[in-house]
């Protein structure tokens, strides 16, 4: 059943044009610099095609929940979704989300220099400015109070989140929020998936960070649980609608805030 997205009422990006275009049980919401309903659609509806048409051929792909092995025939994206997912041994479909993200991204970057596409929760940007996403976590204290700040020279990116307490995303942990940077949506949508089910109370934050720093091409991570939050990357943190915010470089941050 299809729920309104109230969350995406908080972008604030102006200076784009809003985009948003359903396929059965996908919703992207996009900003760019010219209204792009049509070339979004057909592009998400052949990613969707591609996912569900592998899927009818190997069920099996749709429901596992570590590494899973694929035939040579796969298309591309199903390929990347069970790579990326291996990497961090989850389910392929564990990165479906910011898969479509990227890859209609890719698609419609000849139509617009500035992109942000945002599917459930899981956010590919291409922009040559900096730009804020902020961070919904629930009940938490710190949900819509904190904002991740990424400047144009990280760009493209992709900035996913799962959580074990919204949304229908399945997670074997209790996070408010567990929100990953990457190069790549798709590697970024496994790796949080994976993390946040690492965390079922606030004394699992620290260990589990730890942990993330291991991965490989991932730019930063932010976990929260109740009211604790912490955080490493090289990202900047802005908190409510205070102008200063707070930066450190790759692999430097490292912060644990309790409230």
């Amino acid at each position: 059943m299809y729920e309104a997205r109230t969350y995406q009422q908080l972008v604030r990006e102006d200076d784009l044009v809003i985009t948003r275009v359903v396929a059965k049980e996908t919703e992207l919401f996009i900003k760019a610099c010219v209204d792009l309903e049509e070339e979004a659609l057909t592009s998400l509806s052949k990613y969707r095609e591609k996912i569900e048409d592998y899927i009818k051929w190997d069920p099996l792909f749709e429901t596992a929940l570590s590494s899973y092995s694929l035939n040579d025939d796969a298309p591309e994206i199903v390929k990347e979704m069970a790579m990326h997912a291996g990497k961090v041994n989850v389910g392929p479909m564990a990165s479906v989300a910011g898969a479509i993200a990227e890859y209609v991204g890719k698609d419609l970057a000849e139509f617009s220099d500035e992109l942000i596409i945002e599917n459930g929760g899981d956010v590919y940007m291409n922009s040559k400015k900096t730009r804020s996403i902020c961070i919904f976590a629930g009940e938490s204290i710190f949900s819509e109070d904190i904002k991740i700040k990424i400047e144009s020279q990280h760009m493209p990116i992709g900035v996913c989140t799962s959580s074990g307490l919204v949304g229908h995303s399945m997670s074997f942990g209790t996070a408010d929020a567990v929100t990953v940077l990457s190069k790549s949506a798709v590697f970024a949508d496994a790796a949080a998936t994976a993390i946040a089910n690492m965390v079922e109370t606030e004394e699992d934050i620290e260990n589990t960070l730890s942990f993330s720093k291991k991965i490989h091409n991932l730019k930063g991570v932010i976990i929260i649980k109740n009211n604790t939050l912490g955080a490493w990357g090289d990202f900047y943190i802005e908190r409510g609608e205070e102008v200063e915010c707070q930066k450190s470089g790759y692999e430097k941050m490292n912060q644990l805030i309790k409230r």
